[in-house]
């Protein structure tokens, strides 16, 4: 049976014993941790950060109470990186649930989805691929699907299983993690602790070690080998620092505290800052070389309450002592244009090692492609550039790489690019067979494009503004006021679409399910013998790419 309510209580348990599983996963997320900085410290950060909110908050029956006490705790403890920006969702979870005894199907919605906002707001230079797209993602996704009647196990346990989905793809977003082999620590350690809350939603309590007890164990375990760096070593890291500072009063200060105007201040300084404003409190994170200067402009304002300073490059250098050398570079690997998010999941299902966001535009700069090149450890690089436009920036950022092998092949729409991907045999050490397999897959591939004219158009084919109209490999096929009819008669006037043994279907934005089953039924009723798929493509521009093959 679902569980419609939960109260202060209920609440309380289940973030101790998400606590818990977070506690018995912080080893692995500190050695997964590579973003901004490997320094191995996000498990350890997270833990400390909301065990400090737990500590800091009393037992209340009412869940939006306990949730204030629990935000401010963990604002006041938040630690790193990735802890400033856990205690920033759950600050946004407290915004949204404050006056509010108990948390039922609408307020768990609307607070996970104040979570990421507000997180995101405080991010001065947000990074996807991080814990933020994760949280996003993972409410934004299943939004739709919550009504009055949803249990709030059920709303929890959508939202874990996609945050899971978009974590498997964080190393495609972000080269760091694709370079390291591992999805983002942050994002992971954040699923952690709501499947540990779940599990005490279903009655398995997980018990944490108490607050006091796991900061002495960190002390204990994380000073650092001074060692590694000496009088040889390069600084390219530079320091993380972190403080709360106390706006004063007093005359000797300035008493006109502008937050916009001291984040601009403090971003010529350094980088990954965070910011957050609380009364005459601010809490600030931020990484950089020279922090006398973030010293300096903050006791302008103010005192330090707390103020913590560590030198990043030292952290590095024992992350890197740690870890084993690389591999050995596989044989040939893939980068791919792609523009959707459907898309995107596609092409990793397929063995994709790379993705090059094309945009609704699908023309990438020429380091762009480089990006993902340096991201890659194979002999050889296989690109799918997946638009004729994309082709020059794919060659030249080719002409660029020395140390492997690139191949740009002839790819002309995202159809072909993914017939390529379906074709490659990824068991198989012989580059050149591969190739040859993806080249297959693109050649004879018929590409139509179904969206709506945004001009009116005179030609051989014409078309009025509003109409759908049908593309074939960017030229006007057919236009009409039907969709369905419209992309029919377009296949009329090819007559080798009757040949073609599969039917990709792939739905962009704006495609809505009535227009969906039309288009399966009439293309099923053409074309009897022929394989028709639907895929979640979420590609702009085309509300349907169709594939032919």
């Amino acid at each position: 049976m679902s569980i419609r309510r939960i109260n202060g209580f209920q609440l309380e348990k289940m973030v101790r014993s998400g606590l818990a599983n977070l506690q018995n996963a912080e080893e692995e997320l500190n050695r997964l941790n590579v973003f901004p900085v490997a320094d191995g410290d996000t498990g350890t950060n997270m833990c400390l950060t909301l065990s400090n909110g737990i500590r800091q908050a009393e037992s209340h029956g009412e869940a939006g109470l306990y949730m204030r006490d629990l935000s401010s705790g963990m604002l006041l403890g938040a630690r790193g990186n990735s802890g400033v920006i856990l205690s920033q969702l759950f600050r946004g979870m407290a915004q949204e649930l404050a006056g509010a005894p108990l948390i039922g199907p609408g307020e768990m919605r609307n607070a996970l989805i104040r979570a990421y906002r507000t997180a995101y707001s405080v991010v001065v230079q947000p990074v996807e691929g991080t814990i933020l797209t994760v949280a996003r993602e993972g409410i934004e996704h299943i939004r739709s699907q919550i009504g009055r009647r949803t249990g709030v196990d059920v709303i929890l346990s959508m939202y874990i299983a996609e945050m899971r989905k978009t974590l498997s793809y964080t190393p495609e977003l972000l080269s760091v993690l694709k370079e390291a082999g591992v999805v983002d620590s942050g994002a992971l350690g954040y699923i952690t602790i709501f499947e540990g809350m779940l599990r005490s939603l279903y009655g398995d309590d997980l018990k944490p070690r108490l607050p006091e007890e796991a900061e002495k164990e960190t002390a204990a375990v994380s000073a650092p080998d001074t060692s590694l760096f000496n009088e040889n070593s390069s600084f390219e890291d530079g320091y993380c620092m972190e403080f709360i500072l106390q706006l004063m009063k007093d005359e000797r200060y300035t008493q006109r505290f502008r937050l916009e105007s001291y984040i601009d201040d403090l971003k010529e300084h350094g980088t990954s800052l965070v910011v957050v404003q609380d009364g005459t409190r601010v809490k600030v994170h931020i990484h950089t070389h020279r922090p006398a200067r973030i010293i300096r402009i903050s006791q302008e304002f103010g005192e330090f309450v707390t103020f913590k300073l560590e030198n990043m490059q030292l952290q590095h250098n024992e992350q890197q002592h740690r870890r084993p050398a690389p591999g050995p570079k596989i044989p040939l690997a893939s980068v791919a244009v792609i523009n959707g998010e459907g898309m995107r999941e596609c092409c990793v299902r397929l063995g994709c090692g790379a993705l090059v966001d094309g945009g609704s535009t699908m023309n990438p700069s020429a380091q762009d492609f480089l990006k993902a090149f340096r991201s890659l450890r194979a002999e050889c690089i296989a690109v799918l550039p997946n638009n004729p436009n994309a082709v020059l920036a794919a060659e030249q950022a080719a002409a660029m790489v020395e140390d492997c092998r690139v191949e740009v092949l002839p790819s002309r729409s995202m159809a072909e690019g993914y017939f390529a991907l379906a074709m490659d045999v990824a068991d198989s050490a012989d580059a050149d067979f591969r190739l040859r397999q993806m080249s297959a897959g693109i050649r004879d591939v018929l590409t139509f494009g179904l969206t709506t004219a945004y001009r009116d158009c005179e030609g051989e084919i014409s078309c009025r503004k509003g109409q759908q109209i049908v593309l074939l490999d960017d030229r006007l096929v057919a236009a009409g006021e039907d969709a369905v009819d419209c992309l029919l008669a377009a296949l009329e006037k090819v007559p080798e679409a009757e040949e073609k043994e599969t039917c990709l279907l792939f739905r962009g934005e704006g495609a809505e399910e009535e227009e969906s089953e039309a288009l399966w039924e009439a293309l099923s009723a053409r074309y009897p013998l022929m394989d028709i798929q639907e895929l979640d493509g979420g590609q702009a521009l085309y509300r349907w790419l169709i594939g032919l093959s």
